[in-house]
C-alpha cells in the first residue's frame, strides 16, 4: 500500500533530507512532490519553509498468528498427574575422553585493494580542442583554489573530460549540478567562434554512471508501482539528460509511458498508467 508524509523544512532539499532520516529510507525509495517552495525573504523577514510530499510503499502487515487457547479438562474429570522425572542414567567410566583434531588455522587473506578511478574513456588526444579545454579548465580551477586536472579523451566527435584529483566533492556539487555548470562553461569558451560545434562531456569520481543506474533504478521502481496502483506518479525536476535517461529506461516497459510537463529549470517527467503501452 501508498503512505504518505508532509514534511517542512528552510528549503526543498533540507525538507526531503528530513522525511527520508524520518522515514529511514533512501532516496530511490520515495517519489517527492513539491507542495510550497521556501522563500528566504530579506533578512530574515517574510521567508516562507518550502513543504514536500514523500510518496513511498509500505509493507503490507501480516495478520496476528492465533493464540492457541490453553485446554480445560471436562467437569468431574480427573487432572492427570504429573509426570514423575525420570532418573537419568549413570555414565559409565569409559576412561579419558580424547580430544578431538582442532582443525588447522586458514591462512589470513589479504583485504582487497580499493577500487581504481575510472580511466577515461576513449583514445587519448592532444589537438587543439583538447588543448583549449586544459587551458579553459586549468584557469578556472585555479580561480576556484581546487586542485583537478583534466585528462582528455576523444570518443568520435565527443571530447570526453575525466576530472583527476582528490575531494572532488564540490566539483560535482548537489545532483551534479556544479559539474553540469563547468560543462557548460567549457562547451561555450571552447566553441566560441568555432563554426563547428564540438561535444564536450565532463565527469569526476565516475558520478555520470552512478547517477544514471540511479535513474535507471528510480524509473523502474516508479513504473511497477504505477501499474500495481493503477496511478500516474509525477517525479522530481530533472535536467534534460536526466528525463532522457528516464524515458529511455521506461520506453519498452509494459503499462505505462512517459511525458515531461513544467518549463526549465522545473520540468519533470511524468509515468503515466497505459494499459496499451
Amino acid at each position: 500500500m501508498l503512505n504518505y508524509i508532509e514534511v517542512t523544512g528552510k528549503t526543498e532539499d533540507e525538507a526531503i533530507a528530513k522525511g527520508l532520516l524520518q522515514l529511514g529510507l533512501e532516496r530511490d525509495d520515495v517519489s517527492v512532490e513539491v507542495l510550497h517552495r521556501g522563500k528566504a525573504g530579506f533578512l530574515g523577514i517574510g521567508s516562507v519553509p518550502a513543504k514536500v510530499k514523500l510518496t513511498y510503499e509500505a509493507p503490507d502487515e501480516p495478520a496476528p498468528a492465533p493464540v492457541p487457547e490453553p485446554e480445560t479438562p471436562a467437569p468431574g474429570a480427573e487432572k492427570p498427574a504429573p509426570k514423575k522425572p525420570e532418573p537419568r542414567p549413570e555414565r559409565k567410566d569409559r576412561g579419558p575422553r580424547e580430544k578431538k583434531p582442532q582443525p588447522a588455522p586458514r591462512p589470513k587473506t589479504e583485504a582487497p585493494a580499493p577500487a581504481a578511478a575510472p580511466s577515461p574513456a576513449g583514445e587519448p588526444v592532444d589537438d587543439e580542442v583538447s588543448a583549449a579545454i586544459v587551458r579553459f579548465q586549468t584557469g578556472l580551477f585555479q580561480q576556484l583554489g581546487v586542485q583537478a586536472v583534466p585528462a582528455v579523451t576523444r570518443d568520435g566527435e565527443a571530447y570526453q573530460v575525466v576530472l583527476e584529483g582528490t575531494d572532488l566533492g564540490p566539483l560535482i556539487g548537489h545532483r551534479g549540478e556544479t559539474l553540469d555548470a563547468i560543462q557548460q562553461l567549457t562547451s561555450y569558451a571552447v566553441n566560441r567562434g568555432r563554426s563547428h560545434r564540438v561535444r564536450i562531456h565532463v565527469d569526476a569520481e565516475g558520478y555520470r554512471a552512478r547517477r544514471e543506474e540511479s535513474l535507471n533504478r528510480l524509473a523502474r521502481k516508479t513504473a511497477a508501482k504505477v501499474v500495481k496502483y493503477r496511478r500516474n506518479i509525477t517525479l522530481e525536476p530533472m535536467n534534460a539528460y536526466e528525463r532522457h535517461v528516464i524515458h529511455t529506461a521506461l520506453q519498452d516497459f509494459p503499462g505505462v509511458s512517459t511525458h515531461s510537463i513544467g518549463t526549465e529549470p522545473n520540468r519533470r517527467t511524468v509515468v503515466t498508467y497505459d494499459p496499451n503501452a
